[in-house]
């Protein structure tokens, strides 16, 4: 993913330019905050359902800065990146991450995730999300190996130095485990939720298909692969080994993935957690097309890959650590070579409760926790400011407030959660957002100043915290 680091900007949106969301302005809504939420005539989406939660969340929090904080990052992905429309009478929505006009199948999920809570109240809101998921739907089926696409079906990608096939309206074509599961993930919990089942239509079906075909070439049995990439860039992470196809894998049943969630290639293709990912999904996929379809077929071809995946995992994606005994590798090749670290974008290793892959006192997925928060991780840092996991996408000594926000969505223990809170509240830089990244030494030295994801994310944690343990908010 493109990465810019700059605190104004002038963004286009739908055409139109618009202020920059996180300017300051100089009138105060809160005592000694300023105003730097979206004014509400610039909002893209206003929810009535949301708006109330956030009155609630203000009113009844005794710390203002939190509940500035929650103001300012709970609405974001509404007041600034979604795009709402009707095509062909279908709700139609259009979701950028922030600083990048594209359409990212995981970060689309993933953004508009926390107000899920808020369907059965909201229409307005329920037709939101329903649009996403015929966005994404459409999306899959002209690329099921891409990661972003534009708004618009006929722009061609910016990037000129990519060496793969880019149809029309594909911006990035990072083939990643997380951006087919992140649609099921979304539009199985919105069925859950409403009952709906208008978006899971005929090409919603289609779209399964092409994950699950692209899920079982990814495995590799037969010692080929459809896929592969290059880019010729100066940053190794951003291209794959080996005329593109990464270092080999002996198949053992797992599903490959060419790039992890920050849109870094693996260094061994078998990503763990995205492959916890994918059991979760795919199970989540064939309960959908068992009983919305009726297809017992494929909702069993389904279940039977996800049954394989799961065995593999137990075998081949569990490494026995000196200090910590058995914990959930990274990475790793079939061959016996494996990668013990974390990433702080989601799915990660720390995140696979909140993916509803492993329970929380799952003793292997404890021991990693563990490990994960520890300098024995090569992607964990301390510094002046705060601790925290970072990733190679950014670089050393940046800490991703993402994974400090999914610490404490998968916490048992108040302390750790009221310690989480405490150390986000601290290092937004004075700017009432999230970041992507900020220096270990100084949260104003931070990148992407607009990161919807982060941003609503950490609005969840607030919510959840306040709706089962308001007291941990006494900070």
């Amino acid at each position: 993913m493109q990465r810019r680091k700059f605190i104004r900007n002038t963004a286009l949106m739908g055409g139109l330019t618009m202020l920059d969301p996180f300017q300051l302005t100089a009138t105060n809504s809160l005592k000694n905050f300023p105003i730097v939420r979206t004014p509400k005539r610039q909002r893209n989406f206003e929810s009535k359902s949301v708006e109330s939660a956030i009155e609630e969340f203000q009113k009844n929090v005794k710390d203002k800065e939190l509940g500035w904080l929650f103001n300012n990052c709970f609405p974001n992905t509404l007041d600034t990146t979604v795009t709402f429309t009707k095509k062909n009478n279908k709700p139609d929505t259009y979701v950028i991450t922030g600083d990048i006009d594209a359409m990212w199948l995981r970060d689309s999920s993933a953004q508009v995730w926390p107000y899920m809570a808020f369907l059965d109240q909201d229409k307005d809101l329920k037709d939101l999300i329903a649009g996403v998921i015929n966005r994404q739907t459409q999306y899959i089926l002209k690329d099921p190996y891409a990661n972003a696409f534009y708004n618009d079906p006929n722009k061609k990608g910016e990037w000129t130095t990519d060496h793969t096939k880019m149809l029309p309206g594909v911006h990035e074509r990072k083939y990643e485990i997380d951006s087919l599961c992140y649609p099921i993930r979304l539009g199985y919990n919105y069925w859950k939720t409403t009952g709906d089942t208008t978006p899971f239509d005929q090409d919603w079906k289609k779209a399964i298909k092409a994950t699950l075909k692209v899920f079982i070439e990814q495995q590799e049995k037969d010692g080929s692969n459809p896929y592969s990439f290059e880019r010729t860039t100066p940053k190794g992470t951003d291209t794959r080994n080996l005329k593109g196809y990464g270092y080999p894998v002996k198949p053992v049943g797992l599903i490959c993935s060419a790039f992890r969630p920050s849109d870094d290639s693996t260094l061994f293709s078998f990503l763990i957690p995205s492959n916890f990912f994918a059991v979760v999904s795919l199970r989540q996929a064939a309960e959908m097309i068992k009983k919305i379809e009726g297809d017992h077929s494929l909702a069993n071809e389904l279940n039977e890959l996800a049954d394989e995946v799961e065995t593999a995992i137990k075998k081949h994606g569990i490494v026995n650590h000196p200090k910590y005994g058995d914990i959930y590798a990274f990475e790793v090749d079939g061959y016996g070579n494996h990668l013990l670290m974390d990433d702080a974008n989601i799915p990660s290793l720390i995140s696979l409760p909140y993916l509803d892959a492993v329970d929380k006192d799952d003793w292997v997925y404890q021991n990693t926790r563990e490990f994960v928060w520890s300098l024995d991780n090569p992607f964990f840092f301390k510094g002046k400011a705060a601790e925290g996991i970072g990733g190679p996408h950014v670089g050393l000594k940046m800490i991703w407030p993402m994974a400090t926000t999914m610490r404490a969505l998968t916490s048992t223990d108040p302390n750790e959660i009221k310690e989480c809170i405490k150390t986000l509240k601290a290092t937004h830089g004075e700017t009432g957002f999230m970041h992507e990244t900020f220096h270990v030494d100084d949260p104003k030295n931070f990148t992407r100043s607009w990161f919807a994801w982060a941003n609503t994310l950490f609005g969840e944690l607030l919510w959840k915290t306040y709706q089962s343990h308001p007291e941990l908010l006494e900070i």
